[in-house]
């Protein structure tokens, strides 16, 4: 995904096993133990260790920030300058969640970017231009449910490309990536009441949005 003549970044390569990696670090999270592992190699000059580090997480931040930008290319280059911005600014990870840090970085370049294109998001879920990412029917599956399903999920991305690019995203982070209110005052740099006040005038912008198609919600 990433391309740059001063960093060569390994595409959709088998994200690294956590046994097969070299013990650094103490941490009862093995997902945490093999970040730190790949920092720590990264850190010491090893490309290939940046390398698996953006293949562990690029497919989980392009997912994000696609909520967040208006299309798939602008989203593709958020994330390719967060992963730029990572590798420039390694030295600056003084420890913690390596998947938090990078969230941050990124979250902050989708937020330059669209303060920079001063657009709002035609398809902040680009998974919705097909059918691929719906799941497959079988037997046991009800094409009314699916359906329904599919209405519902429709009606959501088009209230939420509908509010405010401060709202999204912190509608985003909040309720599709759980992180909490002072993880996204960090990383959006707001105070935590205008991380809550964002949300539920967000919420509420999304109800009024989605007051005539309630009936999708009820059963």
């Amino acid at each position: 995904m990433l391309d740059s003549p001063g960093l060569t970044i390994a595409v959709r390569r088998s994200p690294p096993n956590v046994e097969d990696l070299r013990s650094i670090v103490v941490d009862d999270d093995p997902i945490q133990r093999r970040d730190m592992i790949l920092i720590e190699r990264a850190k010491a000059g090893e490309l290939d260790g940046f390398n698996d580090l953006v293949t562990c997480y690029q497919d989980h931040l392009f997912a994000l920030v696609a909520r967040m930008v208006p299309d798939r290319d602008q989203a593709s280059d958020a994330v390719q300058e967060a992963f730029f911005s990572a590798f420039r600014n390694l030295a600056s990870f003084r420890g913690g969640s390596v998947r938090s840090w990078l969230t941050r970085i990124t979250v902050n370049a989708a937020m330059d970017m669209q303060r920079a294109k001063r657009r709002r998001p035609v398809q902040p879920y680009p998974e919705l231009e097909d059918d691929a990412w719906q799941p497959r029917a079988g037997d046991t599956h009800d094409p009314e449910r699916i359906a329904l399903k599919t209405e519902r999920t429709r009606a959501i991305t088009n209230a939420l490309s509908d509010i405010t690019a401060d709202q999204r995203t912190a509608i985003v982070l909040f309720d599709v990536e759980g992180y909490d209110y002072a993880e996204i005052a960090d990383m959006t740099g707001v105070s935590l009441g205008t991380v809550k006040s964002r949300i539920h005038r967000g919420r509420l912008a999304m109800r009024a949005l989605l007051e005539g198609r309630m009936e999708l919600f009820r059963s």
